[in-house]
């Protein structure tokens, strides 16, 4: 298996540089999108407005998607190939959002010390993705359910609701999807929900053994010599 190509200088410091635009270009583009799926009673002019700001925030995100594979010097399709992720987010921009985990990471990490130890982080990244990708996934279904045939997402609570039920893999069955784009946005949910519940959890786990395990050892230490259990 190849090793992945190292980042070249000039790429890492135009990373470095556009990492706070971009996430508040992210946040603008989940904004401006929200106000005109739900915004069922705001002026033409407004839901115009938030339009014109949805697009430029994308062309925002093409562009910087281009610079770096100009400076990377992979060309597209090996860009493409390393950088999967990002190409993704490209082509749905909704997940751009996320780009907030990667600035809290920065924050956490200030002068090269966590503030949160490996396990809590885990657990905060998991929490701040849950949230930000279950209110884009319930923007998205509810986008395409509320005025479809046979729907039972009528209402945006119903698409949040259907949302939470979904990343916490617990599936009620109480409102589903109908349409195709909603039961994609289902499938991409469902396997989000799973990672994140594995995440959390062995992360929980390893916490806890290792807290236990740190106990013990704390334990055995006061014991005198010869007062170990089994110890003759």
């Amino acid at each position: 298996m190849r090793d992945r190509p190292l980042i070249p200088p000039a790429q890492e410091r135009w990373d470095r540089r556009m990492e706070t635009p971009l996430t508040v270009t992210a946040l603008v583009y989940l904004a401006t999108y929200a106000v005109r799926i739900l915004g069922h009673g705001l002026s033409e002019a407004v839901l115009d407005l938030c339009l014109a700001l949805t697009y430029a925030s994308w062309a925002v995100f093409v562009v910087d998607y281009v610079v770096r594979v100009r400076l990377s010097g992979l060309g597209l399709l090996r860009f493409v190939r390393h950088h999967f992720l990002d190409t993704v987010v490209v082509i749905l921009p909704l997940l751009r959002p996320l780009r907030v985990v990667s600035v809290y990471d920065q924050v956490q990490r200030r002068r090269d010390r966590p503030r949160l130890t490996l396990y809590a982080r885990v657990m905060a990244y998991a929490g701040m993705t849950a949230g930000l990708l279950g209110f884009a996934g319930a923007l998205t279904v509810y986008q395409f359910e509320y005025g479809a045939p046979g729907a039972t997402i009528r209402t945006f609570g119903d698409a949040v609701w259907w949302a939470c039920a979904t990343l916490a893999t617990v599936g009620y069955g109480d409102v589903t999807p109908v349409t195709p784009m909603g039961r994609l946005t289902a499938v991409g949910m469902m396997g989000v929900g799973l990672a994140l519940l594995g995440a959390v959890t062995g992360s929980f786990s390893s916490w806890l053994i290792q807290a236990f395990t740190r106990e013990d050892e704390r334990e055995d230490g006061k014991r005198p010599p010869g007062d170990f259990p089994g110890a003759s």
